[in-house]
Protein backbone atom coordinates (compact mmCIF):
# COMPACT_ATOMS: atom_id res chain seq x y z
CA UNK A 1 0.00 0.00 0.00
CA UNK A 2 1.67 3.24 -0.86
CA UNK A 3 2.11 6.31 1.63
CA UNK A 4 0.70 9.59 1.30
CA UNK A 5 4.30 10.40 0.48
CA UNK A 6 4.78 7.95 -2.60
CA UNK A 7 1.43 9.25 -4.01
CA UNK A 8 2.32 13.11 -3.61
CA UNK A 9 2.16 15.39 -6.68
CA UNK A 10 5.61 16.85 -7.60
CA UNK A 11 4.22 19.92 -7.20
CA UNK A 12 3.75 19.38 -3.45
CA UNK A 13 7.05 17.87 -3.18
CA UNK A 14 8.64 21.40 -4.83
CA UNK A 15 6.75 23.05 -2.34
CA UNK A 16 7.90 21.55 0.66
CA UNK A 17 11.35 21.78 -0.42
CA UNK A 18 11.18 25.63 0.22
CA UNK A 19 11.14 24.94 3.96
CA UNK A 20 12.85 21.97 3.57
CA UNK A 21 15.82 21.13 1.13
CA UNK A 22 15.91 17.42 1.45
CA UNK A 23 12.97 17.29 0.16
CA UNK A 24 14.02 17.98 -3.21
CA UNK A 25 15.54 14.79 -3.38
CA UNK A 26 11.99 12.65 -4.08
CA UNK A 27 12.37 15.19 -7.50
CA UNK A 28 15.76 13.69 -8.83
CA UNK A 29 14.16 9.67 -7.14
CA UNK A 30 11.20 10.39 -9.41
CA UNK A 31 12.15 11.37 -12.80
CA UNK A 32 16.42 11.54 -12.93
CA UNK A 33 16.03 8.75 -15.16
CA UNK A 34 13.65 10.70 -17.54
CA UNK A 35 16.11 13.37 -18.00
CA UNK A 36 18.98 11.02 -18.24
CA UNK A 37 17.26 9.01 -20.83
CA UNK A 38 16.60 12.58 -22.91
CA UNK A 39 19.60 14.26 -22.74
CA UNK A 40 21.66 11.26 -23.67
CA UNK A 41 19.30 10.86 -26.67
CA UNK A 42 21.25 14.53 -27.88
CA UNK A 43 24.67 14.50 -26.23
CA UNK A 44 25.65 10.61 -25.34
CA UNK A 45 25.43 9.14 -22.42
CA UNK A 46 28.85 10.53 -20.84
CA UNK A 47 27.69 14.28 -21.46
CA UNK A 48 24.03 13.13 -19.80
CA UNK A 49 26.16 12.35 -16.42
CA UNK A 50 26.73 15.75 -15.42
CA UNK A 51 23.86 17.42 -17.57
CA UNK A 52 21.63 15.63 -15.88
CA UNK A 53 22.93 16.39 -12.32
CA UNK A 54 23.36 20.00 -13.85
CA UNK A 55 19.41 20.23 -14.46
CA UNK A 56 18.48 19.18 -11.00
CA UNK A 57 21.11 21.73 -9.50
CA UNK A 58 19.12 24.53 -11.20
CA UNK A 59 15.96 22.99 -10.58
CA UNK A 60 16.55 22.95 -6.74
CA UNK A 61 17.96 27.10 -7.59
CA UNK A 62 14.85 28.08 -9.07
CA UNK A 63 12.27 26.19 -7.26
CA UNK A 64 10.75 29.49 -5.67
CA UNK A 65 9.56 30.02 -9.05
CA UNK A 66 8.12 26.80 -9.77
CA UNK A 67 4.98 26.71 -11.23
CA UNK A 68 2.27 24.67 -8.64
CA UNK A 69 -0.43 24.62 -11.15
CA UNK A 70 1.57 21.65 -12.89
CA UNK A 71 1.47 18.85 -11.11
CA UNK A 72 3.91 17.33 -12.81
CA UNK A 73 8.11 18.74 -12.78
CA UNK A 74 8.59 16.62 -15.59
CA UNK A 75 8.40 19.40 -18.33
CA UNK A 76 9.86 21.88 -15.90
CA UNK A 77 12.52 19.68 -15.96
CA UNK A 78 13.65 18.92 -19.36
CA UNK A 79 12.61 22.13 -20.54
CA UNK A 80 15.78 22.97 -17.92
CA UNK A 81 17.73 20.15 -19.68
CA UNK A 82 16.74 21.22 -23.26
CA UNK A 83 18.17 24.98 -22.28
CA UNK A 84 21.54 23.57 -21.35
CA UNK A 85 21.63 21.17 -24.23
CA UNK A 86 21.50 24.26 -26.38
CA UNK A 87 24.83 25.54 -24.99
CA UNK A 88 26.18 22.21 -26.43
CA UNK A 89 24.85 22.55 -30.11
CA UNK A 90 28.16 21.87 -31.63
CA UNK A 91 28.70 18.57 -29.84
CA UNK A 92 25.25 17.50 -30.45
CA UNK A 93 25.42 18.59 -33.96
CA UNK A 94 28.84 16.53 -33.67
CA UNK A 95 27.23 13.67 -32.17
CA UNK A 96 24.37 13.35 -34.88
CA UNK A 97 26.58 13.23 -37.49
CA UNK A 98 28.53 10.23 -36.22
CA UNK A 99 25.49 8.65 -35.53
CA UNK A 100 24.90 8.84 -39.19
CA UNK A 101 28.36 7.67 -40.22
CA UNK A 102 28.53 4.95 -37.94
CA UNK A 103 25.19 3.33 -38.58
CA UNK A 104 24.38 4.23 -35.17
CA UNK A 105 26.77 1.22 -33.89
CA UNK A 106 29.73 4.05 -32.77
CA UNK A 107 29.85 3.05 -29.42
CA UNK A 108 28.39 4.00 -25.86
CA UNK A 109 25.72 6.62 -25.85
CA UNK A 110 26.25 7.38 -29.71
CA UNK A 111 21.97 7.01 -30.16
CA UNK A 112 20.02 6.61 -27.87
CA UNK A 113 18.35 2.98 -28.57
CA UNK A 114 21.93 1.95 -28.20
CA UNK A 115 22.20 2.55 -24.35
CA UNK A 116 18.24 2.08 -23.28
CA UNK A 117 18.87 -0.72 -20.99
CA UNK A 118 15.20 -2.11 -21.55
CA UNK A 119 15.87 -2.86 -25.15
CA UNK A 120 17.25 -6.43 -25.78
CA UNK A 121 20.95 -6.51 -28.30
CA UNK A 122 18.73 -6.92 -31.76
CA UNK A 123 16.35 -4.70 -30.50
CA UNK A 124 19.06 -1.89 -29.99
CA UNK A 125 20.50 -2.83 -32.73
CA UNK A 126 17.27 -2.51 -35.34
CA UNK A 127 16.27 0.97 -33.31
CA UNK A 128 20.03 1.97 -33.89
CA UNK A 129 20.12 1.19 -37.60
CA UNK A 130 16.87 3.27 -37.94
CA UNK A 131 18.40 6.33 -36.12
CA UNK A 132 21.00 6.44 -37.79
CA UNK A 133 18.98 6.53 -41.31
CA UNK A 134 17.93 10.11 -40.27
CA UNK A 135 20.93 11.38 -37.81
CA UNK A 136 21.82 12.97 -40.66
CA UNK A 137 18.87 15.24 -41.42
CA UNK A 138 18.56 15.92 -37.54
CA UNK A 139 21.52 17.60 -37.36
CA UNK A 140 20.89 19.89 -40.12
CA UNK A 141 16.94 20.54 -38.49
CA UNK A 142 16.70 24.05 -36.72
CA UNK A 143 17.42 23.91 -32.89
CA UNK A 144 13.92 24.97 -32.14
CA UNK A 145 12.63 22.23 -34.28
CA UNK A 146 15.40 19.87 -33.11
CA UNK A 147 13.91 20.49 -29.71
CA UNK A 148 10.11 19.36 -30.52
CA UNK A 149 11.30 16.66 -32.60
CA UNK A 150 13.62 14.59 -30.17
CA UNK A 151 11.58 15.46 -27.26
CA UNK A 152 8.45 13.83 -29.09
CA UNK A 153 10.68 11.12 -30.02
CA UNK A 154 12.78 10.51 -26.38
CA UNK A 155 10.92 12.02 -23.38
CA UNK A 156 7.55 10.81 -21.89
CA UNK A 157 5.78 14.18 -22.80
CA UNK A 158 2.60 14.38 -24.73
CA UNK A 159 2.16 17.64 -26.56
CA UNK A 160 1.17 19.79 -23.63
CA UNK A 161 3.58 18.81 -21.92
CA UNK A 162 6.33 19.53 -24.64
CA UNK A 163 4.91 23.29 -25.02
CA UNK A 164 4.89 23.70 -21.04
CA UNK A 165 8.91 22.52 -21.17
CA UNK A 166 9.57 24.79 -24.06
CA UNK A 167 7.20 27.67 -22.93
CA UNK A 168 5.12 27.97 -26.17
CA UNK A 169 2.07 26.88 -27.59
CA UNK A 170 0.12 23.47 -28.16
CA UNK A 171 -0.49 24.60 -32.00
CA UNK A 172 3.46 25.71 -32.22
CA UNK A 173 4.45 22.30 -30.93
CA UNK A 174 2.26 20.41 -33.40
CA UNK A 175 3.72 22.90 -36.82
CA UNK A 176 7.24 22.26 -35.87
CA UNK A 177 7.03 18.46 -35.59
CA UNK A 178 4.59 18.52 -38.96
CA UNK A 179 7.99 20.76 -40.08
CA UNK A 180 10.41 18.39 -39.24
CA UNK A 181 8.63 15.05 -40.20
CA UNK A 182 8.62 16.44 -43.49
CA UNK A 183 11.87 17.65 -43.80
CA UNK A 184 13.01 14.08 -42.51
CA UNK A 185 10.75 11.79 -45.16
CA UNK A 186 12.30 14.02 -47.98
CA UNK A 187 15.64 12.72 -47.79
CA UNK A 188 14.18 9.29 -46.49
CA UNK A 189 14.94 6.40 -49.07
CA UNK A 190 11.48 4.63 -48.00
CA UNK A 191 12.68 1.34 -50.19
CA UNK A 192 15.21 1.10 -47.51
CA UNK A 193 13.58 2.18 -44.28
CA UNK A 194 10.04 1.83 -44.10
CA UNK A 195 10.15 1.25 -40.26
CA UNK A 196 11.13 4.81 -40.13
CA UNK A 197 9.32 6.42 -42.24
CA UNK A 198 6.24 4.15 -40.18
CA UNK A 199 7.36 5.79 -36.91
CA UNK A 200 7.25 8.93 -38.53
CA UNK A 201 3.77 8.91 -39.60
CA UNK A 202 2.60 7.68 -35.94
CA UNK A 203 4.68 10.32 -34.10
CA UNK A 204 2.51 13.26 -35.83
CA UNK A 205 -0.68 11.18 -35.59
CA UNK A 206 -0.11 11.02 -31.75
CA UNK A 207 0.86 14.25 -31.26
CA UNK A 208 -1.63 15.84 -33.64
CA UNK A 209 -4.46 14.39 -31.46
CA UNK A 210 -3.13 14.71 -27.79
Amino acid sequence: MKNSEDSCCDAEIVARSRDRPGEFGKLYDRHARAVFRYIASRLGAEQADDLTGETFLVAFERRERYDATFHSALPWLLGIATRLIRRRRRDEVALWRLTAASQGLGGEGTVHAIHDPFLDTEDRIDAGLAVSSIAGVIAKLPKRDRDVLTLAAWSELDSAGIAEALKIPVGTVRSRLHRARKIIRTHLDVDHTPSVEGCANETEKHYATA
